[in-house]
C-alpha cells in the first residue's frame, strides 16, 4: 500500500548521483589548490566547552556557520534554515508557525511537540533556554546574526540540562562606518519578509539595530502567520580593559494558525489540507516575548579574565487547540512567564608541573522562571471557561569548572564538571474536586556531570581526540504539566513522577587540513541514555510524557569544506545513527497498551542524513569577514535524509502507518552584486525543491489520531532585493 511518496533517500538514483557529484567536487585537486589562497580555517576561535580555543585545535566537534553562509540562506527566517549543513543535527522546517521548528542534535530534542529540548540555546552570551531546558528558536534573530556555533560531544554538558549540545548565535557588531541595511523579500503561499538595521560607532561606543517583519499565508490551509522582531546589541568599551554589551530582544507574533498534522491517507488524498478539527476549532497560537541583557568582560591581566551576565524579560503566548474525543469543543492554553538570571565566570592562564601552560574556567549560572499556567475549555476557536489556573516555577543553580592542560608539545589534556541542581515546582490555585484534586507539587534534580578528554596533536594539520562525559536532562515545565491519568485521558496537571535522563557519551574524532584550502572532520559517537524522557501520548495540543529505560545512539559524523579556487568552494557533511531502545516497555498512545520492543528505532531521527553544497562566484569569494564580492554568485545544495519512524511501535500497517519516507531535495540560488553609487545593491532568487518532490518536512511523534505527517513544500521560490548604504 502506497500511503506516502517513495522519495525515499535510499532509491533516487538521479538524486544520489547529483549528490555524489557534489560530494566528488569538494576532494583535494593540486591543480586548483596552486591557485587557492589560504582559507586559514584553523583561526576560527570558537567556544570549545567553556573555553575558547581555535576552532582546529578544539578536542570537540564544533561546527561554525559564518557570516556568508547566513546571507546566502535567502530571507533568513528560521534558524533551521542555516543547520542543514552541520553534521549530527536534523532540523526541520515544519511549514507550521504555531509550533516553531524541530531541531535535534544526536537524536537529542527530537521528541518535541514544539519548540527546542535537549539543546541549550544561547545569544550573545545570553541563555535562549529557560532552566528547565526549554527554548525558542523563532526568537532568534537571524537578520542580525554573524555566526552560528554548534557544540556537540561531551564538552557541550558544561553548559547544563541539556543532552544534545549547544546552539550559540552572535549579532554582528558594529563597524567603523555607519551603514544602513534594508532587505525585502518575497516568496510562493504569499511570503513576505523585510527587515532594516543600522550599524553606527561613535567613539568607544557601538550599535547595531535590526527590526524585521514576517509573513506568510501558507501552503496549508490554516496555516497563516504575521510576525516581527527587534534585536539590538550595544557595546561600550568603557576602558581599555572592561567591554559592556546591552542586548534589547523582541519578538511578536499576533497570530500563527495550526492545520495540525496529517494521517497517511489525508496526506495522500491532499498534503494542503487542514483537518477538519483545526478549522472548526481555528487552532491558532499568539506569543510575545521581550528580553534584556548585559553582559560585562573585564581583563584583570594577560592571565586572568572575568565575565559576569545578568538577564531578564517576559513572555506571554495563547493557544487554541482541536477538538479531541475527550473534549469534543477543543480547549485552550495561556502562558504568562517571567524570566532572569546571573552568571559569573573567571578565565586564567597557569603553568603546572614543569612549567606545562594551562587554560582554565570557573564559573556560576543562576536562573530562574516562573510562569501562570491557565486553561479551560473552547468552542469555535473561543474560551468558554477555565478549569486549569496554577504558578509554576523552575530554577537552577549550577556550578563548572574546565581545563585545558598542555602535556608537552603534542597532547592536551581535558577535564571538567559541572554540578546542576534544578527545581520545578506548581502550585494549582483551581478548586479542589473529587474528579481534579489538587494538582500541586515539586521535584529537585541534582547532577554531577564530569567530562574528560585527551588530544592529540599528531601533525601541525592533524589532531586526534577522544572525549568522554556524563549528560543531565531534566523534563521541561511543559513536558510536566500534564499527567497521563488513563489509557486515553491527559489530565492537566503537574507531574511528579518523571525522572531526569542520564547519558553516558563517547566520542572520538579527528581534525585534517590536507591542504590551507581544504578541511576534513570527521567523529564516532556512542551515547546511553537511562530514563529516557518519551511521549506517551500526544491528543489535541497536549502532550504527556514518560520514562524509557534506557536507549543507546552509535553514530558518525564526516564534515568537508573545500575552496577549490577563488571563484569555486564546496561543503559537504555526513551523519549516519542509529538510535534505539535498549528495553522493551509500555505506552499508552493510541487507546491501547502498547508494547514498544527493545531494539525499536527512537522516532523522528533518520538513520541518515547528506548535505552538499557547491558554490560559484564571477568575481571571486571574498575573505572572512570582508564585504562579500560584486558580480554573480550561484549556489546548489543537495539534502537528502532516510526514513524516519513517528511512533515508538515503528508500526507501518494500514490501520496505523508511521512511517515517513526519505527523500532527496535540490535548492538552487542565485545573488547579483552591484556598485551604484556609495550604495551596493544585491538581486536574490532562490528555488527549493528544485524537482518539485513530495516530501515529509516534520513528524509528531506518537500522535494519538495518527496525524503524525506535516507535509514539506513543493517547488517553491524566493526573490529579494537588498540595499546597503554607508550614511
Amino acid at each position: 500500500m502506497n500511503h506516502l511518496p517513495r522519495n525515499s533517500f535510499h532509491t533516487t538514483p538521479n538524486a544520489l548521483t547529483v549528490g555524489a557529484l557534489l560530494c566528488l567536487s569538494v576532494f583535494p585537486s593540486a591543480r586548483l589548490h596552486a591557485q587557492t589562497s589560504a582559507m586559514n580555517l584553523n583561526e576560527v576561535v570558537v567556544q570549545s566547552g567553556r573555553l575558547e580555543q581555535k576552532q582546529f585545535d578544539a578536542p570537540a566537534s564544533v561546527y561554525t556557520i559564518d557570516a556568508n553562509t547566513l546571507r546566502n540562506s535567502g530571507p533568513q527566517v528560521n534558524l533551521s534554515d542555516v543547520l542543514n549543513g552541520a553534521p549530527g543535527v536534523v532540523a526541520l522546517n515544519r511549514n507550521n508557525y504555531a509550533q516553531d521548528v524541530q531541531i535535534s542534535i544526536r537524536g537529542f530534542g527530537a521528541r518535541s511537540a514544539f519548540g527546542i529540548r535537549g539543546i541549550r540555546l544561547i545569544t550573545d552570551g545570553i541563555p535562549g533556554s529557560m532552566p528547565d531546558g526549554q527554548g525558542q528558536a523563532s526568537t532568534v534573530s537571524m537578520t542580525s546574526a554573524d555566526r552560528v556555533e554548534v557544540l556537540t560531544g561531551p564538552l557541550a554538558q558544561l553548559y547544563g540540562n541539556a543532552s544534545g549540545g549547544v546552539i550559540q548565535t552572535f549579532t554582528r557588531e558594529a563597524g567603523d562606518t555607519p551603514e544602513a541595511k534594508v532587505q525585502m523579500y518575497t516568496g510562493a503561499y504569499g511570503m513576505s519578509r523585510t527587515d532594516w538595521q543600522i550599524s553606527q560607532r561613535s567613539g568607544n561606543v557601538g550599535m547595531v539595530a535590526d527590526y524585521s517583519t514576517f509573513a506568510i499565508e501558507g501552503y496549508r490551509t490554516n496555516s497563516d502567520t504575521r510576525r516581527q522582531q527587534l534585536n539590538s546589541v550595544i557595546t561600550v568599551d568603557a576602558k581599555p580593559d572592561t567591554r559592556i554589551k546591552f542586548i534589547i530582544n523582541v519578538f511578536d507574533m499576533p497570530y500563527a494558525k495550526d492545520a495540525l498534522g496529517l494521517t497517511a491517507t489525508q496526506l495522500a488524498t491532499n498534503p494542503a489540507q487542514a483537518v477538519s478539527s483545526a478549522l472548526d476549532g481555528r487552532t491558532r497560537k499568539t506569543v510575545k516575548q521581550e528580553q534584556t541583557g548585559v553582559v560585562v568582560e573585564h581583563t584583570v591581566n594577560s592571565d586572568l579574565k572575568l565575565q559576569g551576565r545578568v538577564y531578564g524579560g517576559n513572555r506571554s503566548n495563547l493557544q487554541y487547540q482541536a477538538a479531541t474525543v475527550t473534549n469534543p469543543t477543543g480547549a485552550w492554553t495561556g502562558l504568562s512567564r517571567q524570566f532572569e538570571g546571573v552568571g559569573l565566570q573567571a578565565t586564567g592562564k597557569a603553568k603546572v608541573l614543569d612549567s606545562q601552560p594551562m587554560n582554565w574556567v570557573v564559573g556560576t549560572d543562576i536562573d530562574h522562571a516562573q510562569e501562570q499556567r491557565q486553561g479551560g475549555n473552547a468552542a469555535g476557536g473561543d474560551k468558554t471557561d477555565t478549569t486549569r489556573n496554577e504558578l509554576n516555577e523552575a530554577s537552577n543553580r549550577d556550578y563548572y569548572a574546565q581545563a585545558n592542560w598542555s602535556l608537552g608539545e603534542r597532547y592536551t589534556l581535558t577535564t571538567g564538571v559541572r554540578q546542576s541542581n534544578v527545581t520545578l515546582k506548581s502550585r494549582d490555585d483551581m478548586p479542589i474536586t473529587v474528579a481534579d484534586p489538587d494538582g500541586s507539587g515539586s521535584v529537585k534534580y541534582k547532577a554531577t556531570s564530569p567530562i574528560l578528554g585527551l588530544t592529540w596533536h599528531a601533525r601541525d594539520n592533524l589532531n586526534v581526540y577522544i572525549n568522554q562525559g556524563q549528560g543531565f536532562e531534566t523534563p521541561t515545565m511543559s513536558e510536566s504539566a500534564y499527567t497521563l491519568t488513563a489509557p486515553t485521558t491527559i489530565k492537566g496537571q503537574f507531574n511528579p513522577n518523571l525522572l531526569a535522563s542520564r547519558s553516558k557519551h563517547l566520542e572520538l574524532g579527528t581534525k585534517w587540513m590536507p591542504s590551507a584550502s581544504t578541511r576534513i572532520d570527521a567523529s564516532w559517537f556512542q551515547i546511553q541514555t537511562e530514563n529516557e524522557i518519551v511521549t506517551a501520548r500526544s491528543s489535541g495540543g497536549k502532550t504527556a510524557y514518560a520514562n524509557a529505560s534506557g536507549t543507546t545512539r552509535d553514530g558518525f559524523e564526516f564534515a568537508l569544506r573545500q575552496q577549490h579556487s577563488s571563484h569555486w568552494r564546496s561543503q559537504a557533511s555526513v551523519t549516519f545513527m542509529n538510535a534505539t531502545y535498549d528495553n522493551s516497555f509500555s505506552n499508552f498512545v493510541n487507546g491501547t497498551t502498547n508494547n514498544v520492543l527493545a531494539g525499536n528505532t527512537l522516532p523522528a531521527i533518520p538513520k541518515r542524513q547528506l548535505f552538499t553544497s557547491l558554490q560559484w562566484s564571477e568575481k571571486g569569494f571574498s575573505a572572512a569577514g570582508q564585504k562579500p564580492s560584486l558580480g554573480l554568485e550561484a549556489g546548489l545544495d543537495l539534502i537528502a535524509r532516510s526514513s524516519m519512524w513517528a511512533n515508538d511501535t515503528n508500526s507501518s500497517s494500514s490501520a496505523d502507518y508511521a512511517l515517513a519516507p526519505g527523500f532527496s531535495q535540490l535548492n538552487g540560488r542565485l545573488r547579483q552584486r552591484h556598485q551604484i553609487g556609495i550604495a551596493r545593491v544585491e538581486a536574490y532568487v532562490g528555488v527549493d525543491n528544485l524537482t518539485n518532490k513530495d516530501t515529509i518536512s516534520s513528524v509528531i511523534v506518537n500522535q494519538s489520531s495518527k496525524q503524525y505527517f506535516e507535509p514539506g513544500l513543493p517547488r517553491s521560490w524566493v526573490m529579494g532585493l537588498i540595499s546597503q548604504i554607508p550614511l
